[in-house]
């Protein structure tokens, strides 16, 4: 298998030099995609001739001097929970409505198209971005490309095990309560939730209304920041989205660590009973890298972050619960039973429950908004351990699991961006988080880029070779 390039990055660069054509890149990748079904098993839907029609578009451009920037004849998946004209949208599910499957282009794929890029096909998920995977619904179920016998992480599990298997160059996913991050950190690539309302999500399957976002997954936070550049912007089209500019993503890209202050929550983060003992080193030894390469750490307080537990659950199952209600009532038996059975969670929760959750809410925010304006980003873990085994996924435990690691950033709609930071000792990826403040995602993408020049974890792939997952 000859070799291709393992970032947007590199595949900008190879395109312009002739080193390879969009043509090329995107029936290499088609067929990994197309060999690792039964293995990997990222995709539900492979479009091969609109992929191609796509790249001949982007290499004719180039051929004729049209440069639509760095995304131009890049091919990249997207999670199918968001629409595409030339694809279904399943949801990964029996339950959505076919017709609403067959709409338009979403706002964040017509803006990937007018970019150049090359969408290769609809990417696995949890169904309706919740529960855990049901094999009886006929979908196929993502593996991890580091252990196929374990969760590439949720909901964005396609897109996660796809760029991690160098099946994609990066891909769109969703995140409610962590459904970029947790993928991200188990697949040891980037992914970054943008603050809230700075992506459109005109055209996403709704799961929490006032939760939800949708953002870029890839090899590195230097290829996420070339996506976000693309995909943020306002929408009228969606009432979250924030009237305000869009900033250069890219211009802190490639500077030091020096100066930057950065705020480590040990109260709550590190001191919770549940975090391995493997990843809390793993995420201190990085705060040691930058602080060695320059960056000042100073230590902050956020106590009340384990509540947003109780946040997250009460307004994510409440609003998921308002949506489904209809197809809930007159066919529960198409959904799949952990999807039902979570769905249904919603119905229990009254409107004081609600209401008081958003109380807590605005206290959850002040406190964090009080602790990060002492510092440029805060540093905590993406997840409590490593990819857990298929096998042993319990929907019970999972929630019982405390998910505040991810979930208070979207209880608080801070950005926050997910990278490698080292490996376990049975080879398995740990990811931390950069957090940063409210439409401050550049700050995020400098200090992410800074750490992976400083070390290599972003750029290792799965011990078992590619030709290994293929059947």
């Amino acid at each position: 298998m000859h070799e291709l390039p393992a970032t947007i990055a590199d595949a900008a660069e190879w395109l312009r030099s002739g080193r390879t054509t969009s043509v090329c890149l995107t029936e290499a990748l088609l067929e990994r995609a197309h060999a690792t079904q039964d293995t990997v098993a990222a995709f539900i839907t492979i479009s091969d001739d609109a992929a191609i029609a796509a790249a001949e578009r982007a290499d004719a451009e180039f051929a004729a001097g049209v440069d639509r920037g760095p995304l131009q004849g890049v091919p990249l998946g997207v999670k199918d929970i968001i629409a595409t004209a030339d694809a279904p949208t399943t949801a990964n599910s029996n339950v959505l409505d076919p017709e609403w499957g067959r709409r338009n282009d979403a706002t964040v794929v017509r803006k990937l198209r007018a970019a150049g890029a090359v969408l290769l096909g609809k990417l696995g998920l949890a169904e309706f971005a919740c529960g855990m995977p049901d094999p009886e619904t006929g979908f196929r179920i993502p593996k991890n490309p580091w252990d196929l016998t374990r969760s590439p992480g949720g909901s964005s599990s396609g897109t996660g095990a796809a760029i991690a298997a160098g099946l994609v160059l990066g891909g769109l996913g969703t995140d409610t309560g962590g459904s970029i991050r947790n993928p991200s950190g188990w697949c040891g690539i980037s992914g970054i939730k943008p603050t809230f309302g700075r992506v459109s999500k005109e055209g996403c399957v709704p799961l929490g209304y006032s939760l939800d976002n949708i953002g870029p997954m890839a090899r590195t936070a230097r290829d996420c920041a070339l996506m976000l550049q693309v995909l943020a912007g306002y929408d009228a089209a969606d009432p979250c989205s924030l009237p305000v500019p869009v900033p250069s993503m890219t211009d802190g890209l490639g500077a030091s660590l020096d100066g930057i202050r950065i705020g480590v929550p040990r109260d709550a983060f590190f001191t919770e009973p549940g975090l391995d003992a493997e990843v809390s080193a793993a995420v201190m030894s990085a705060v040691d890298q930058m602080a060695a390469a320059g960056a000042t750490v100073v230590d902050i307080s956020l106590p009340h972050a384990p509540l947003s537990d109780a946040v997250l659950l009460a307004t994510m199952l409440s609003e998921a619960y308002a949506y489904h209600e209809p197809d809930l009532l007159t066919r529960p038996q198409l959904y799949g039973k952990y999807t039902r059975q979570m769905l249904l969670r919603g119905a229990f929760y009254s409107g004081a429950d609600y209401v008081q959750a958003q109380r807590m809410r605005s206290v959850i925010l002040k406190e964090c908004l009080d602790a990060i304006a002492a510092v440029d980003v805060i540093v905590v873990p993406t997840a409590l351990k490593t990819a857990p085994l298929l096998l042993e996924m319990d929907p019970e435990r999972l929630l019982k699991d405390p998910i505040y690691f991810t979930g208070l950033w979207n209880v608080t709609g801070f950005p926050a961006l997910s990278v490698c930071c080292g490996f376990s000792g049975t080879g398995l990826p740990f990811g931390l988080q950069f957090v940063g403040k409210p439409l401050d995602e550049p700050t995020l993408f400098a200090v992410g880029d800074a750490y992976q020049q400083i070390t290599e974890w972003h750029v290792r792939t799965p011990d078992v070779a590619l030709e290994a997952l293929l059947v």
